[in-house]
């Protein structure tokens, strides 16, 4: 009878049987079945076994960090400069938000300018893999498509091609024939990730796997995954929105503040040259609800249009919805308003949207988060040239926000001619003299800047 072994599936703890609650996670009915890999006999002694030999970090520091740079606007500067030789990727994102498209253009330009690009494909034929290059103009003879799902075959002509850039798309597909499991499963997956992983550090060649994500959102497998890759980055959009935002969850090699924007069109991923001014084109002013955010993503100011709408409620339980914002982030927002400004949403059902179907998780859009929320209340609209930054503390307070500088220049480059901030972040060192200044204390002091 065949061994098995029982897996999580959330961190890859092994055991012996089935548990109910994870010893390494903490999480609930999270383990599955596999049957455990052969155990391979030893003749005699141990074999001796030669490792790699100790360097001094000074040495070790005094290599020059080459890198490999993609060609796509943005994607370097979410990489930390470029790929790493010898780095192992892992790109995740939902169905059809261009995953594919994005790897196949950093293939084909790496290909035309640094030799030999493999693009495993085992999920798409050879030939639907070519008509996508002709699409993006990505036909290029230096760009080799190889539709295999074995990883043994496919590692077997990566030794032989020697090239500059391995793309699998994806890891779920890839199987080991010497494991006993099916494609996709635990098992499978940490195990062929290992094996690309052995390849890309003694070869010096970067790998990247895309990754299937489940239907809560996280990437598909065991977290072992995201453990075992240098790199983690999610490709984000929303239904019927061309916007694409690309992020690193995981970076060993630069920062994860980064963002890059992308527009899907029919010749791939384009970049968005002036994000700003993108995400506020179809801006309305004058209307009641709307505010203009200014955030910052890493070293990139973006000016995003914050809508917001109370309505009367004819429910019990009034709804909070967020589009682009943390949920529990809004209801902390309403609890300051109420307490603090006077203003009850306690009968209005509330929906807060990021305009373009951008996601931000930033602090400094409190601000205008509840400037658009008290505008709506009062059907009063905000002055159409005034753009808002600054985080709220529970007390009611407007705290500071990094990089003050940068957001009212970029404010004021797209022709916005007040700015409300916090009043620490003032401080006499923003000189401009086109952009009139409004200092924020507390949310009192906010309905009175909006007017």
């Amino acid at each position: 009878m065949a061994e098995t072994i029982f897996f999580c599936t959330s961190c890859g703890h092994e055991s012996g049987k089935w548990l109910g609650q994870c010893p390494g996670c903490g999480e609930w009915n999270c383990y599955a079945e596999q049957p455990a890999a052969p155990r391979k006999k030893k003749k005699g002694g141990p074999a001796p076994r030669r490792g790699a030999q100790a360097v001094p970090v000074t040495r070790a520091a005094a290599m020059p960090a080459i890198r490999l740079t993609t060609g796509l606007e943005g994607l370097d500067r979410v990489l930390g400069g470029g790929l790493v030789p010898g780095s192992l990727v892992l790109l995740a994102g939902e169905p059809g938000i261009g995953k594919s498209t994005l790897l196949l253009q950093v293939a084909a330009e790496l290909a035309r300018d640094n030799g030999p690009v493999v693009y495993v494909t085992g999920e798409e034929s050879a030939e639907q893999v070519a008509l996508r290059a002709r699409r993006i103009d990505g036909l290029h003879e230096g760009l080799l498509l190889l539709p295999e799902t074995s990883c043994d075959a496919v590692l077997s002509q990566l030794e032989a091609l020697e090239p500059r850039l391995v793309v699998v798309d994806s890891v779920q597909t890839a199987v080991l024939d010497d494991i006993d499991a099916v494609a996709g499963s635990v098992s499978q997956v940490r195990q062929v990730a290992s094996r690309f992983q052995h390849f890309a550090k003694t070869r010096g060649v970067p790998v990247v796997l895309v990754g299937h994500v489940t239907k809560e959102g996280s990437i598909a497998g065991p977290k072992l995954l995201e453990h075992l890759v240098d790199v983690v980055m999610s490709l984000e959009g929303e239904p019927g929105h061309d916007l694409r935002a690309l992020r690193a969850g995981k970076n060993r090699y630069g920062t994860i503040a980064e963002l890059a924007l992308y527009s899907m069109t029919g010749r791939g991923l384009e970049p968005v040259q002036n994000a700003s001014a993108w995400l506020l084109e179809d801006r309305r002013s004058g209307a009641a609800g709307s505010a203009v955010a200014v955030a910052l993503e890493g070293s990139v100011p973006l000016l995003v249009e914050v809508q917001a709408l109370a309505a009367p409620s004819v429910l019990g339980t009034p709804r909070r919805v967020a589009h682009g914002l943390d949920s529990s982030r809004l209801a902390l927002l309403l609890a300051v308003l109420e307490r603090h400004a006077g203003i009850s949403f306690a009968d209005r059902d509330v929906f807060v949207n990021l305009v373009g179907g951008l996601s931000l998780r930033e602090p400094a859009l409190d601000l205008a988060v509840a400037a658009a929320l008290v505008s709506s209340a009062a059907d009063l609209p905000l002055a159409s040239e005034l753009a808002i930054f600054g985080e709220i503390g529970l007390l009611g307070e407007v705290r500071a926000v990094s990089r003050a500088a940068e957001r009212v220049r970029e404010a004021s480059a797209l022709g916005f001619g007040r700015v409300a901030l916090p009043t620490r972040d003032a401080n006499g060192k923003l000189e401009l003299p086109s952009t009139a200044i409004d200092t924020v204390a507390d949310l009192p002091r906010l309905l009175e800047a909006g007017d």
